[in-house]
């Protein structure tokens, strides 16, 4: 696991507008407005979380922090757009990684971390358990699942379903989107060959050609067709797993009037990670092969139940709009402020395994 940045800040002037006290411009009507609702839990400290609203680990922190009815401020960090190299958020989080989350004064980066702070520090009878004491049966299942879903490359899946639309059933990825990708991944790698030879002085540009040099490599790799059958091999292991544990509670709690969920009665971190990895799973189309088509029953009364969750709904919302309405607001930015060939298919391709290729080019298609 990577080291978190737990920076404790003196200075805020070089925070972006957006994280700095503008809300303090409030009217006196608001003011007074604001005065009249009761705070939640902890409200005396600010949270903030800085994400991309479809980052995998980023849904999975908001879905915690709203299990547990944490009142934080959200600030998206378009990936599309590339802000997550402007230098205020490279200064919260050297990593250049989303999520991150603020406490206060206290900065936490990397997702796991992230997780155990909110579980730590926020804790009462108002407050969601969703990680249960250490040394008991049902923290070992939870963190035994927690830790068996996290590992699933989920960028592959994702990568490999849009670029081999025809592994899924009922994919809602275009056909043109596939082809454009493709244009665009060939294009960049005939740029990152152009530059490694007309350019080789270019000592400031090397680190980040060099990251985007192992981006293209991972893209391409998630382009195997070999190497997609095979994890997508071990993800019907995983969910054999997972299917087997849900009729394992039904038989535990046969007779008990209880809601059953992956470790027990309780709603917990292991469902979080199950319910965010089936809403992507059924993004890429599918799971039409994996428990739609009656092959693991208890898996798909699980994922209808989870999506009923406020939560859920509120993160998440329908599947076939969740990836419209993330990218809508930066749409025609993309457009307007497209960079040269070579950074637009890698600034793309860092947004979000692919999501960010198919928006793009979906509402370029229709809206644009």
């Amino acid at each position: 696991m990577a080291s978190s940045n737990n920076i404790t800040p003196t200075n805020y002037s070089w925070w972006p507008i957006s994280a700095m006290e503008e809300d303090s411009k409030c009217t006196e009507e608001e003011e007074s407005q604001e005065a009249a609702v009761e705070p939640k839990p902890f409200s005396r400290d600010k949270l903030v979380l800085y994400h991309w609203t479809q980052s995998f680990t980023s849904q999975k922190v908001r879905l915690f922090i709203n299990e547990k009815g944490l009142l934080c401020e959200e600030r998206d960090v378009s990936l599309p757009l590339s802000e997550q190299n402007d230098p205020w958020f490279m200064r919260l989080n050297l990593g250049e990684e989303v999520p991150v989350f603020i406490h206060g004064e206290t900065i936490v980066s990397d997702y796991n971390h992230i997780i155990e702070y909110i579980e730590k520090n926020f804790v009462g009878e108002m407050v969601a358990q969703l990680i249960p004491d250490a040394e008991t049966p049902l923290h070992a299942r939870v963190q035994q699942y927690r830790e068996l879903l996290d590992r699933l490359p989920m960028d592959a899946y994702t990568h490999g379903c849009i670029l081999h639309p025809e592994l899924t059933a009922d994919s809602m990825i275009p056909k043109y989107a596939t082809a454009e990708i493709r244009r665009h991944l060939a294009h960049a790698v005939s740029e990152l060959t152009k530059l490694d030879q007309e350019e080789p002085h270019l000592t400031e540009a090397e680190p980040y050609l060099s990251k985007q040099k192992k981006l293209m490599a991972k893209i391409l790799d998630h382009d195997n067709i070999n190497y997609l059958n095979n994890i997508l091999g071990e993800l019907r292991m995983v969910l054999d797993q997972v299917e087997a544990e849900l009729e394992k509670r039904k038989l535990e709690y046969q007779g008990q009037k209880c809601e059953l969920w992956l470790c027990g009665p309780d709603f917990t971190l292991a469902d979080i990670c199950l319910g965010a990895t089936l809403h992507r799973l059924k993004f890429l189309g599918l799971s039409k092969k994996y428990w739609e088509n009656g092959s693991r029953p208890n898996l798909r009364s699980f994922f209808e139940r989870v999506q009923k969750r406020y939560a859920f709904r509120k993160v998440l919302g329908d599947v076939h709009t969740t990836l419209l309405s993330a990218v809508l607001p930066n749409a025609f930015q993309m457009v307007k402020k497209k960079p040269p060939s070579f950074f637009g298919a890698s600034f793309l391709m860092g947004s979000l395994g692919g999501m960010g290729y198919f928006a793009y080019w979906f509402l370029k298609k229709k809206f644009i």
